[in-house]
């Protein structure tokens, strides 16, 4: 996942990359057949956003949900956003932020920070807007507490991968959604009638909000920031960050992503999640399907391309 695995630790690899990829094993595991899905042209596909009412009075209150293996940018990001959410003359916070996790128990984020959680499931007081990171949780506890709090909330976004568990509640069914571009494959084949949207920095459909990998968190809660207090509000809070990214203004902005990288044999990529594997490295991971040899960047991704290995080859044509 942009140089991000979530399976293994890599001395070749960022440190983040180790973690995010072990809380995508779980995901991989329970991947169905389907082929992967692409977007039509365009951005006909995602709703048009309308504006959200702000209360006349007090703080919105933005329930950051967390398990074991949540990736700190994807919430750090978003929580910088709205602690920085600033209109000239309002003394008050615009957002009122705490985490929340089946239990206060510690937990471990991405690269061993630990994190108290605020509120457990049983006190938390309810969002109007909820922040999913990506994050190993997937028990029927944290699927129940989000499927009932996002009745109420204003907007529901995932960041990242964060889409898995979002979608895990139904709520995202034949409905459009974006993940990490490491990701597309996986999602697609998990959740067939969720409509996989390449090349979007985020997307919103109704009170609910998918956005890419990592950075795109940020974006997508300048939009949300700007959907509560306006543009010129959004724009106030990116300057004060020092931010200096445009996606939060273009929910099409990942471009980049939109076409998937061609595998060659000087540089063969992960059939699963599309990462570069240097396959002259020492253990590199290979399988032999059909007379050609497939090379992983994790053990895991290797068990589910041995499972069923011409889903694999045949999403990639």
């Amino acid at each position: 996942m942009n140089g991000l695995k979530m399976l293994k630790g890599s001395a070749v690899l960022p440190s983040v990359a180790a973690v995010v990829l072990s809380t995508l094993g779980w995901l991989l595991a329970e991947s169905s057949q389907g082929a992967a899905t692409r977007p039509p042209s365009g951005s006909a596909a995602m709703d048009k956003p309308s504006p959200l009412k702000p209360p006349a009075k007090g703080s919105i209150p933005v329930a950051f949900l967390l398990s074991e293996g949540a990736v700190v940018i994807d919430f750090t990001g978003p929580w910088e956003v709205f602690q920085d959410a600033y209109i000239p003359g309002r003394m008050d916070p615009l957002f009122e932020l705490y985490t929340v996790a089946e239990t206060t128990k510690p937990l471990h984020a991405s690269s061993g920070l630990t994190i108290v959680p605020d509120y457990s499931f049983e006190n938390a007081p309810p969002p109007k807007v909820i922040v999913i990171p990506a994050q190993s949780g997937r028990g029927e506890a944290i699927v129940n507490w989000l499927r009932k709090s996002s009745k109420n909330a204003d907007v529901t976004m995932s960041v990242c991968t964060g889409a898995f568990l979002l979608a895990r509640t139904g709520l995202l069914s034949g409905k459009a959604a974006t993940t990490h571009h490491g990701s597309f494959q996986s999602f697609a084949r998990q959740y067939p009638d969720i409509q996989v949207m390449r090349g979007a920095r985020f997307v919103e459909q109704g009170n609910l909000a998918t956005a890419g990998g990592l950075s795109s968190g940020i974006d997508l809660a300048l939009r949300v920031v700007e959907r509560y207090f306006g543009r010129e509000a959004a724009a106030e809070t990116a300057y004060q960050m020092e931010y200096q990214g445009q996606g939060w203004m273009d929910p099409g902005s990942n471009q980049v992503y939109a076409q998937e990288r061609a595998s060659t044999d000087e540089h063969p990529l992960c059939p699963v999640c599309l990462m570069e594997v240097d396959p002259k490295a020492a253990g590199t991971l290979k399988s032999v399907y059909q007379g050609k040899t497939y090379y992983f960047c994790a053990p895991q991704h290797k068990k589910e391309f041995d499972n069923s290995p011409k889903a694999f080859v045949a999403s990639a044509k």
